[in-house]
């Protein structure tokens, strides 16, 4: 009974650490944040193998995708881009560029890194329409949270519930297949990427970068 007893005041207290829900209001009221590292953009495959070695020396990886967003029902496009953050980090794979290299694919088969992010199994299912592939060891960040009495699944109030500051939307429906990726795309895709593993920091670790 005791043991028990212990587990579900430890989960009490868990569930007791953030909100479970936060408002529209509550979210515009907090600071902008944003990431501010180095970002590496690979756009020439010839580059890929280089990345990918250094994204190996890491065991946990933040994970992202982002496609050019589709105004009609007919319209359905692929995978433009992968977001791959590690610590000091975040690699930005253009795939209407590069193809979706096996090396790339070779860390999402991988079972010893963690890949974590928001609503990952949609981004998991338009990679699979790339290229057949068995996902391994991939970390939903709504199911950790949910562990935290958190009811929120949305990135950006995640961000706001777990970080404490709000992460600007305004280049998500921006053109991901343009020749030129500007500052504010990359910086945009690459702190949605550096947001789930500073968030999974945090929820596994309670450890900030």
């Amino acid at each position: 009974m005791s043991g028990n007893f212990q587990k579900d005041k430890m989960k009490q207290e868990k569930m007791e650490i953030y909100k479970a829900d936060i408002s529209k209001e509550e979210i515009n009221q907090l600071d902008v944040s944003a990431y501010d590292g180095r970002i590496t953009l690979i756009e020439d495959h010839r580059y890929i193998n280089d990345c990918i070695r250094q994204i190996r020396k890491h065991d946990v990886v933040g994970f992202d995708t982002a496609s050019r967003p589709s105004f009609r029902k007919k319209d359905n496009y692929q995978v433009s881009l992968i977001q791959l953050a590690v610590p000091g980090d975040v690699y930005l794979f253009r795939l209407n560029m590069t193809g979706f290299h096996r090396s790339i694919i070779d860390i999402f088969e991988d079972p010893e890194i963690k890949k974590v992010g928001v609503s990952i199994h949609d981004d998991i299912n338009r990679l699979r329409a790339l290229a057949d592939f068995t996902p391994q060891n991939f970390n939903e960040l709504q199911d950790i949270s949910s562990e935290f009495g958190i009811e929120s699944n949305s990135l950006r109030k995640l961000a706001a519930i777990i970080l404490g500051f709000r992460i600007s939307k305004a280049q998500q429906l921006s053109n991901w297949e343009t020749q030129k990726l500007t500052q504010a795309q990359m910086i945009y895709a690459a702190t949605d990427a550096w947001v789930s593993l500073e968030m999974y920091k945090k929820l596994v670790n309670g450890e900030m970068k």
